[in-house]
């Protein structure tokens, strides 16, 4: 990837952003975008209008002083791909909840408003946004807060020096410990990969540098605080978990974007390592383009998660099956009281009290444990990154107890080895059986590993049917298909093919030259799971196929290349 970075100025920076914006507010225009930066960053008309309300907070928010938040919304179909290709190969190393959705954009907002009597509306109004496909919120937040207050003082120039700052770091490769300097900054973090085990975060250490700079190290890129965020609805925690797994539609009801857009990435990443595979929007206005789709009351709402703080959705929504409403995220001093799931229809405007209101019956019996654990917590005063690590342990166990029986079935559906012939098409995976799999959990479901008890059966039922199972199992197909695919090679490997081509037509002998080069070339194109060994040895058997032919022949071979 370093290679491919020192091509052209600014294909460093576009491999962790797309733009930077400032947008402003005018009075006869409102919210507007100011300054896109570097200045041929593309985005359309829709995309910058999009951008404008989205990085405002309403005007009910009544946010003063400085505000972060982070949205995400959609890009305009038909963008052609920018010479950052060779990222997908860094996407590949990263776990599958942290992998690029190409179809979205993060936008990481510093907001400011203050009162300043020169100006005619008496305010100061200013968002600085960083636009990129990461979702490294963590960092990204991070950053803006160690680069706003200083834009907003100095303006411009300082913003290009940022910029530039960004367009000399190295590429965000997962697993390496990178150092990214911006203004006078180190910052130093490590991507996690799919190798990482679960749960685990490699630390990294703060080293001190022998000259002037200051250094940090970034415990994440990407997580939230997770207790924080789910202390204003604690007592529903697993039930909330149910409700992402399954894909249901949720809204969360919040007083300013800060709180909306943490809530709505706490519950996007309760279900991890599983990726959460609906749409979610963690700060939702009633002018983003997708407005109508979503609150049409002519079909059910969908599969998504929304964060509002505009009152209008409480009547907008109210259709909605499962709504939580946020107070204003404080850490509790004292345990908080224990609060009943709330009525649908006890929820008619956004202050109501906050709560969870659905009708929803959880399949799980309640775990009395962690709740206890966490309230015994906040009693003794453990510091909240403390009470977030027992949560997230917490959310894992139990997502993991969930997921291996399933792991467990479809690694059953592989075609066994012995099946893989060189001179046949690799053989089909076997089909996904609700019932073949629901038979398997008596002896070796969840309770092997989970000690709640409750209705496992129904939650599979439902799961199956969910947004999140048809994202997971498709991965999980293409992986082991690609399994066969190079099973299959590493089969052809071990033949004798020139003996193979000896006994055969030179019809036979080409057709089987022109298959093997094809493999070849769907093996780099699909980045398939073989050895570099085994390529080079096709490579070696092709060749020496090609020799034993007569010379026009070969000449033709060779000229196809590959």
């Amino acid at each position: 990837p370093d290679q491919c970075l020192s091509l052209l100025p600014w294909d460093r920076f576009s491999a962790w952003l797309h733009c930077v914006c400032v947008v402003g507010f005018d009075l006869e225009l409102g919210q507007a975008v100011e300054v896109i930066y570097p200045p041929h960053s593309k985005l359309t008309d829709k995309e910058k209008t999009n951008i404008c309300y989205l990085s405002f907070p309403d005007s009910n928010s009544g946010c003063l002083g400085d505000t972060q938040f982070c949205f995400r919304f959609r890009r305009s179909p038909g963008r052609k791909v920018s010479l950052c290709c060779f990222l997908d190969q860094l996407d590949r190393d990263l776990p599958v909840y942290l992998k690029k959705d190409s179809a979205y954009y993060y936008g990481y907002v510093y907001f400011r408003q203050v009162r300043d009597k020169s100006l005619k509306r008496g305010y100061f109004q200013k968002s600085l946004v960083l636009i990129s496909k990461l979702p490294y919120v963590h960092l990204f937040r991070t950053m803006l807060k160690q680069i706003a207050p200083e834009y907003f003082e100095k303006s411009e120039a300082f913003l290009e020096a940022v910029c530039s700052d960004i367009d000399h770091w190295p590429p965000p490769v997962p697993g390496k410990v990178l150092q990214l300097p911006i203004m006078g900054l180190i910052m130093k973090l490590r991507i996690p990969t799919y190798r990482d085990k679960p749960g685990t975060t490699p630390i990294v250490q703060n080293m001190h540098q022998a000259d002037a700079q200051i250094s940090m190290a970034l415990p994440t890129v990407h997580e939230v605080d997770l207790f924080r965020c789910f202390c204003p609805v604690f007592f529903h925690i697993q039930m909330l978990w149910e409700l992402v797994l399954l894909g249901e539609p949720l809204v969360v009801m919040a007083p300013s974007p800060a709180e909306s857009s943490e809530t709505v990435l706490a519950l996007v990443s309760c279900i991890s390592p599983l990726k959460y595979c609906s749409d979610f929007r963690p700060y939702f206005t009633i002018h983003d383009s997708e407005f109508k789709e979503y609150t049409t009351r002519t079909q059910a709402p969908p599969s998504v998660i929304l964060g509002v703080t505009n009152p209008f959705f409480a009547k907008t929504l109210q259709h909605w099956p499962h709504i939580i409403r946020i107070g204003d995220i404080k850490l509790p001093g004292e345990v908080p009281k224990q609060v009943k799931v709330k009525k649908l229809k006890n929820l008619k405007t956004l202050d109501s009290k906050p709560g969870v209101y659905t009708s929803y019956k959880p399949y799980l019996n309640k775990d009395e444990e962690i709740v206890k654990q966490l309230q015994k917590g906040v009693q003794q005063k453990r510091p909240t990154e403390a009470q977030s690590v027992i949560l997230r342990r917490y959310f894992l166990e139990l997502t993991e107890s969930f997921i291996i029986p399933l792991e467990r079935y479809v690694a059953s559906l592989m075609p066994l080895q012995k099946c893989i012939s060189p001179w046949k098409s690799p053989p089909q995976l076997r089909q996904f059986c609700q019932d073949d799999f629901m038979k398997t959990l008596e002896k070796a479901g969840p309770q092997l590993t989970s000690g709640l008890k409750g209705d496992w059966i129904g939650l599979y039922r439902h799961f199956l049917k969910s947004p999140n199972f048809d994202g997971w199992f498709r991965s999980r197909q293409k992986e082991m298909t690609q399994k066969l695919e190079a099973l299959h090679l590493e089969a052809l490997c071990n033949e004798n093919l020139v003996f193979w081509s000896q006994k055969h037509t030179e019809v036979e002998t080409v057709d089987l030259v022109l298959k093997l080069k094809n493999k070849l070339l769907q093996a780099d194109r699909e980045h398939l799971p073989v050895k570099t060994d085994t390529l080079k040895k096709l490579q070696t058997h092709i060749n020496d196929i090609i020799l034993a032919l007569p010379d026009d022949l070969q000449d033709i071979l060779l000229k196809t290349g590959t």
